[in-house]
């Protein structure tokens, strides 16, 4: 809502002024936008510390695994990243064979 706004404001600005002072003002919203750009790319590119999201796993379904394998119907993550999780009626987990299976949580 706000950019819409805004972009209203400057396009009825852009219409009223004249044909000198329109072209300064555009000429340093440009330039303007343009350093915002810049910062916003800086600003992504830098590693943060992102905080971790939410995650909901519900009514899960039936995990199976054989010979080895692995199968899973919840959340695998590692837990250096896992934020809230929040499992709730988690199907059945069968493994044979050597394999595994999950239907609820597994982080490394």
């Amino acid at each position: 809502m706000g950019t819409a706004s805004a972009v209203v404001v400057v396009a009825v600005l852009l219409v009223v002024l004249r044909w000198d002072d329109a072209n300064k003002l555009a000429a340093a919203l440009s330039a303007l936008a343009g350093l915002a750009a810049v910062g916003v790319g800086i600003w992504a590119a830098l590693p943060g510390s992102s905080s971790p999201g939410q995650v909901g796993v519900s009514r899960t379904g039936r995990a199976v695994a054989e010979r080895g394998g692995t199968a899973n119907t919840g959340v695998l993550g590692r837990a250096a990243s896992a934020g809230d999780i929040q499992v709730d009626q988690t199907g059945d987990a069968e493994a044979s064979g050597g394999g595994t299976a999950n239907t609820g949580v597994h982080l490394d």
